[in-house]
């Protein structure tokens, strides 16, 4: 399938949400990155931007409607896992049906048309940029970051200090498994207060 490639970075990148919604703790919820600026998402407002867009976009734009709604009854950092988890695999499985044909038709994107190709390059691209967002909150708050695109200060700084790759959890299976227990993250090396810049 010649667009397998876009296919299997939806599911890295909904896997990398998923693994950053898991460090923050349950009173992170409605905590902003400055308590007097309601312009700054807290993490419940960017946990409903997550699942009601990326809803929209794939119902609107893609045609694929899970047939759940994009938000959990109980709304809860666990149960928006649980509902991003299960309505993004349901999505994964239906693009994995898509071919070249429908992968680059076009279709409506908000007042113009692209080709669909398109539309999940700028999807992909728009989780990511949200996710920033929210590890620069895990900052702010002071928690932990786990790997997201490779090393970080808390799994052993840079990759020239040879530090490691360590996600919260290995796979999806293990990141439910564990939240339903409380949390049965990784262990974290740290980075023996080495330099978080390439600049010598």
């Amino acid at each position: 399938m010649e667009y397998k490639f876009l296919v299997d970075t939806y599911d890295t990148e909904r896997f990398k949400t998923l693994n950053v919604w898991s460090m923050f703790k349950d009173d992170d919820l409605l905590i902003r990155p400055h308590k007097e600026d309601k312009r700054g998402r807290n993490l419940l407002e960017h946990m409903i931007h997550q699942c009601a867009g990326e809803n929209k976009w794939f119902c609107k734009m893609f045609g694929i409607d899970v047939g759940a709604p994009p938000l959990p009854s109980k709304e809860t950092r666990f149960e928006f896992i649980k509902r991003y988890a299960e309505d993004s695999e349901k999505r994964l499985a239906a693009l994995k049906e898509k071919d070249k044909v429908w992968w680059e038709e076009e279709t409506g994107f908000f007042n113009t048309k692209k080709p669909k190709t398109w539309i999940m390059t700028r999807r992909i691209a728009h989780t990511a940029h949200h996710r920033g967002e929210q590890v620069t909150l895990l900052r702010i708050l002071g928690r932990n970051v786990y790997s997201v695109y490779g090393p970080s200060a808390d799994t052993g700084g840079l990759p020239d200090n040879n530090a490691q790759t360590i996600y919260a959890y290995p796979d999806l299976e293990s990141l439910i498994n564990g939240e339903t227990k409380g949390g049965a993250k990784a262990t974290l090396l740290g980075s023996e207060n080495k330099p978080c810049t390439e600049r010598p």
